[in-house]
């Protein structure tokens, strides 16, 4: 029956309704208690309608934004069993807040900067998790993984001075890390390996790492590898931090697979770098919604115990209304504006709040809107934090509210430039002292400089926390690297395997890629090990046969018959699968593979993860996420596969790849290898398995990851030559001497990837219709030969003598060099500077195009004809062919 007074039709008017005349008996009794008692009483009795349908298991969607009040009332926080001291707490956290602050302050006279406000609105975040939560390594060798807001990094390290594990040198050495003895800015594994675990500076990507690092967890406990479901994750972050796009790019991810071994806990201080999060609106409603939207739990604590007088006064809800209806800027302007300002602007609004407002003191006005938040109280923080970790069958993001630059004075609490102020003089030093209520002298300000403080390595306060860490589990946040033996290598019979060729039959390295992970993964030792992951492209990469042999990784498994469930190569999903298969989030592959390929450190338990995707879409794409794998020091292999600016046919210009090795040149623990042939492939994999996981050479750095493009265009693979391997796993050797007249003119070829086949076609023109013979070598890094030969460029500046691999491959070498790649000429040009020969290249600059793989190499002028007519221009340079050949060859191939 449809309802005749709604204008928009409802979407239960399609279904029947068995009893219409009780649905209206219904409708009328709403209406009756919102003439009678106002719209907040209907309202208030909807919700409670709805809490206990839900209650009751009634199927009902749930509200997306509850009011802007404590999800768990004061009354309940002694439910959650809080057992800490407060008094030790209190000191603890007073003695932390005043190390930050003066570890920045005193940094500053060098001009590093440093943030002070952060940490000061999330103490008792972090100081709680701490004190009750937070799990060690010492447990079971993984702990919980903790993903610390980088502005918050002062109070960490302030943590780590007062239970001992810094001193005072280090502190002084905040953000001064050339001597080799400072700290970094922010969380940052590399810097300071024992201590932090996750870079989070980049922001966006550690709430997104966060979710598939829990992901990852239960992968490792599904598959057997590692029994991790007593770890939690923990991801703090900031409310302006929830803007960036990647930070609610996995929500859903984690809502759909029940990771409730993970909870976000949002610093909600309204403030961003600028200003207001949402002047004009509600970042904390906004948040709520979202996250709800998504599936995850939402535990809201906003204000503090002095607010419960003022929601028991709230008999009208007024106060509610009131509180939904101020815009988060305006609420900042309280934080700053005395008591009378308050009362004139929050109650004058509403006659009932005026009357509320006449019961108050200024005294409690101040305290309510300056001081009393939910993230400032450490019991509705542990009731929260309890909460989240009760929740079962999802997520849980707790919303809790502070203030910036809490307890650092007027100066800078709830200001909008509080994020870029790095310092406090003396006398705002003095102030904090007396609001924090610690023991140091005026005495102690010698000459202006504020002294760190310590109660001693004795005193109850440390004590306190030494044993609460103890109990935890051990001192965090802490990285570890276990002592794991180095992994067997994998039989050579799977490397072997490209070394004979494959005769008449043609394939792509792609595909040789595909078949030796095959192989790898039957490997009894390590083939457990290997994380193989795709961004829905396994098909287009040939990895089908993969399906029903390793499994699509599933929590829930395969609760559906597969439609090509009769065919060979079915998709199949499963608890204990393999693989990653992660949908079109290239984005969300990076975070996976970031999350394997720590395991090592994180967990323990050494993980080898290839990630297969796009050329185009990897670091063109995700190059921030490579940069946080280098920082997190992962290991693994990045394969970017349908390679090149033209081997790609008809996809065109958002496809055509021609600089991904140039991005990946600038990341300092990338080893980024172009192989043309499939025995090259096997030995630059066999390299990296040993470097990564094996026995690694003195001095060697296990701690990078390997870059591998690969390409989709079959070729007929060669036999491997002998003696070659140094060569590729270096970044060059000679592949075919060309044949010749003695005395004929020649040239050297440098060819990577795909272009060598080009290279091959132009040896032989040179030589049957020219009389120029041509080498032709395989440069399967051109990266790598650029970090030999600045290695050893440094290396002469030490008085060492050193020659440049490049240099000494070449060195016998006669004839000018020309280099060419299926990317811009920027890739060769990397080893100009160090070959002695004449030098020059090709490459495919500019925006790709949709064509034939012909024809788009004739436009980039990097076909085998335009390499014969380029090489006889540089040998007529030289005077060593008539300059007339050069006309002669464009005019031949239509050049």
């Amino acid at each position: 029956m449809t309802d005749p007074t709604r204008i928009q039709p409802s979407e239960l008017d399609q279904l029947p309704d068995r009893d219409p005349e009780e649905t209206a008996e219904w409708q009328a009794s709403l209406d009756a208690v919102t003439a009678a008692a106002g719209p907040h009483r209907a309202a208030y009795l909807m919700r409670r309608t709805l809490e206990r349908a839900q209650d009751s298991g009634l199927a009902l969607p749930k509200l997306l934004e509850t009011d802007y009040v404590n999800t768990i009332p004061t009354a309940a926080e002694a439910g959650y069993g809080y057992d800490g001291d407060e008094e030790l707490e209190a000191r603890i956290t007073a003695w932390n807040r005043w190390n930050a602050a003066a570890m920045v302050t005193r940094g500053s006279k060098y001009g590093v900067g440093g943030h002070i406000a952060t940490f000061a609105s999330a103490a008792w975040l972090y100081e709680t998790g701490f004190n009750h939560f937070f799990h060690g390594k010492e447990r079971d060798g993984s702990g919980d993984q903790l993903f610390i807001q980088g502005h918050a990094s002062p109070g960490i390290y302030a943590r780590a001075f007062l239970d001992g594990r810094l001193n005072e040198a280090h502190l002084d050495n905040f953000r001064q890390e050339s001597g080799g003895n400072g700290l970094p800015s922010y969380p940052h594994p590399r810097r300071l390996p024992w201590l932090w675990e996750f870079p989070t500076v980049s922001m966006g990507l550690g709430p997104l790492s966060a979710i598939y690092q829990a992901r990852f967890n239960r992968y490792l406990t599904n598959r057997g590898i590692k029994d991790v479901s007593a770890s939690h994750v923990w991801a703090f972050l900031g409310d302006g931090e929830m803007d960036e796009p990647e930070s609610t790019a996995a929500l859903a991810l984690a809502a759909r697979e029940g990771l409730d071994n993970l909870t976000f806990v949002i610093n909600c201080n309204l403030q961003r770098l600028d200003g207001p999060v949402r002047a004009n609106f509600k970042i904390v409603q906004e948040l709520e919604a979202q996250f709800r939207g998504a599936g995850w739990n939402v535990v809201k604590t906003l204000w503090g115990t002095a607010w419960d007088e003022l929601f028991q006064l709230d008999t009208t809800g007024a106060l509610v209304r009131r509180l939904r209806e101020v815009p988060d800027a305006q609420v900042q302007t309280y934080q700053t504006r005395d008591a009378a300002y308050i009362r004139e602007d929050f109650f004058g609004k509403d006659p009932a709040l005026a009357e509320m407002a006449k019961l108050l003191s200024d005294d409690k006005i101040i305290e309510c809107f300056h001081h009393s938040r939910g993230g400032h109280e450490s019991r509705k923080v542990f009731a929260a934090y309890k909460a989240a970790l009760g929740h079962k069958g999802a997520p849980t993001v707790i919303l809790a509210q502070t203030v910036k630059g809490h307890t650092l004075g007027k100066g800078f609490a709830s200001k909008n430039a509080n994020h870029q102020m790095k310092k406090l003089t003396v006398d705002e030093f003095k102030d904090m002292r007396d609001l924090l209520g610690l023991p140091i002298p005026d005495s102690a300000f010698a000459d202006g400089q504020v002294p760190y403080g310590h109660p001693g390595a004795d005193a109850p306060e440390v004590r306190y926390l030494q044993e609460r860490r103890a109990a935890l589990g051990g001192p965090a946040p802490a990285r570890r690297v276990h002592p794991v033996a180095p992994l067997p290598a994998p039989a050579e019979k799977a490397f072997a395997a490209f070394d004979k060729g494959s005769g008449s039959q043609s394939i792509a390295t792609t595909m040789a890629f595909v078949r030796l992970v095959k192989d790898l993964v039957r490997d009894k030792e390590t083939g457990k090990r290997w994380v193989p992951i795709v961004p829905d492209e396994a098909r287009t990469f040939g990895m089908e046969s993969l399906f029903p042999s390793l499994g699509i990784y599933s929590p829930k498994g395969q609760t559906y018959e597969p439609v090509d469930r009769d065919q060979l190569m079915y998709y199949k999903e499963a608890v204990n699968g393999q693989i990653l298969n992660e949908g079109i989030t290239e984005a969300g592959s990076m975070a996976d593979f970031i999350a394997a390929s720590t395991a090592y450190s994180t967990h323990g338990e050494p993980m080898i993860p290839f990630y297969i995707f796009y050329s185009m879409f990897g670091w063109q794409r995700t190059a921030d996420q490579m940069w946080q794998l280098a920082d997190q020091l992962g290991r693994g292999f990045l394969v970017g596969a349908t390679a090149g600016r033209t081997t790609l046919t008809g996809e065109g210009l958002q496809h055509a790849d021609g600089h991904s090795p140039v991005i990946a040149a600038t990341n300092p623990a990338s080893l980024t290898y172009d192989p043309a042939f499939a025995y090259e492939v096997a030995v630059i994999v066999k390299e990296g398995l040993r470097r990564m996981y094996g026995e690694g050479a003195p001095g060697e750095d296990p701690n990078v990851f390997y870059y591998l493009t690969v390409y989709n265009e079959p070729m007929p693979q060669p036999a491997k030559p002998e003696g070659v391997d140094e060569g590729i796993v270096k970044g060059l050797y000679r592949f075919k001497e060309g044949s010749g007249a003695e005395g004929a003119p020649r040239i050297q070829l440098l060819g990577s990837g795909t272009a060598i086949h080009w290279a091959l076609d132009a040896q032989r023109m040179l030589a049957e219709e020219w009389g120029v013979t041509a080498d032709v070598w395989s440069a399967t890094s051109w990266t790598e030969l650029r970090r030999d030969a600045l290695e050893a460029d440094a290396a002469l500046l030490r008085g060492e003598e050193r020659v440049p691999y490049v240099r000494q491959a070449l060195a016998d070498a006669p004839g000018p060099v020309l280099a060419v790649s299926d990317y811009m000429r920027q890739v060769p040009d990397q080893i100009a500077q160090w070959v002695e020969q004449d030098y020059t290249s090709l490459g495919a600059d500019g925006f790709g195009l949709s064509d034939t793989r012909e024809a788009a190499r004739r436009h980039f002028g990097v076909d085998a004809p335009s390499i014969v007519v380029a090489a006889l221009a540089q040998l007529a340079r030289r005077g060593e062919v008539p300059a007339s050949a050069v006309k002669d060859a464009r005019d031949r191939y239509g050049l």
